[in-house]
């Protein structure tokens, strides 16, 4: 592996390990606004993981006319990996989006027995503006 491919890889290993530490503290964040907050956090971290991974591809594309196939193959499943790793934290973030959509929606309801006849109005009022 090139410095960069080295760089780039430590790079990438390092946001796993950031986005795996900050899930397991979003679990013992109680508070919605500071989860939502945390959950920002480790969104911009996916983003950033995934244009070091498109980095670390243009990189091997760069590389492959000198390296023998079986490096370039070892390559590709590296960055295979990296991306299925990345997939995982994605679907574990729409997970905590969700729950955390629902405690919102329930912190709303809570104390109205039910529907709001004013936020009912609301809706009416609004869907006659179309």
């Amino acid at each position: 592996m090139s410095a960069e491919l080295e760089q780039i890889d430590g790079e990438i290993t390092d946001i796993f390990r950031a986005l795996q530490n900050g899930f397991q503290k979003l679990d013992k964040i109680k508070d919605p606004n500071r989860q939502s907050k945390q959950l920002e956090e480790l969104t911009g971290k996916m983003r950033e993981c995934k244009r070091l991974i498109k980095e670390f591809d243009r990189a091997i594309k760069d590389e492959e006319s000198r390296n023998p196939p079986e490096v370039n193959k070892q390559l590709n499943e590296k960055k295979q990996s990296m991306i299925k790793e990345l997939n995982s934290y994605v679907a574990l973030r729409k997970t905590y989006q969700n729950s955390l959509g629902n405690k919102r929606v329930e912190l709303f309801d809570m104390g109205t027995g039910g529907s709001d006849p004013v936020a009912e109005d609301n809706v009416q009022m609004a869907s006659g503006y179309t």
